[in-house]
């Protein structure tokens, strides 16, 4: 897989992982983390891409994963473990009203096993 194909799969991934962020986190669950200011979209986009890049990099060169069930399956593990992990060390943390965290877990593992499964689309596609 050439540098090309990460970039498109990575691209690809990243605005549905930016769009499902916007779905979930700024229209379903908005009262999940207080909101205090603009946010700045230029780092929300390159958070986006960076885990996209992340799952498509595990994809591409560790898992040999190319098919959108295959894709969702690894990235909803992936994204479940990764919310996890923040929430932990968020929780540890905040202030013990915090009871967010099962839901965000949850949130993370769906937008990365959806953004893992076009990942894998994309990927099956190029072959």
């Amino acid at each position: 897989m050439n540098v090309k194909n990460l970039i498109a799969v990575t691209v690809g991934g990243g605005i549905v992982y930016w769009l499902l962020g916007w779905v979930f986190y700024g229209i379903l669950f908005k009262d999940i983390y207080s909101s205090e200011g603009e946010q700045n979209m230029l780092l929300l986009v390159l958070g986006c891409m960076t885990f996209s890049f992340l799952l498509s990099y595990i994809f591409i060169h560790w898992a040999q994963i190319s098919t959108p069930f295959t894709g969702l399956k690894a990235g909803a593990l992936i994204g479940f473990l990764y919310g996890l992990s923040m929430n932990l060390f968020m929780y540890s943390s905040m202030e013990p009203h915090y009871v967010n965290m099962a839901t965000d877990t949850v949130i993370n593992a769906v937008m990365a096993g959806i953004a893992g499964s076009v990942i894998g689309f994309i990927l099956d596609k190029l072959k």
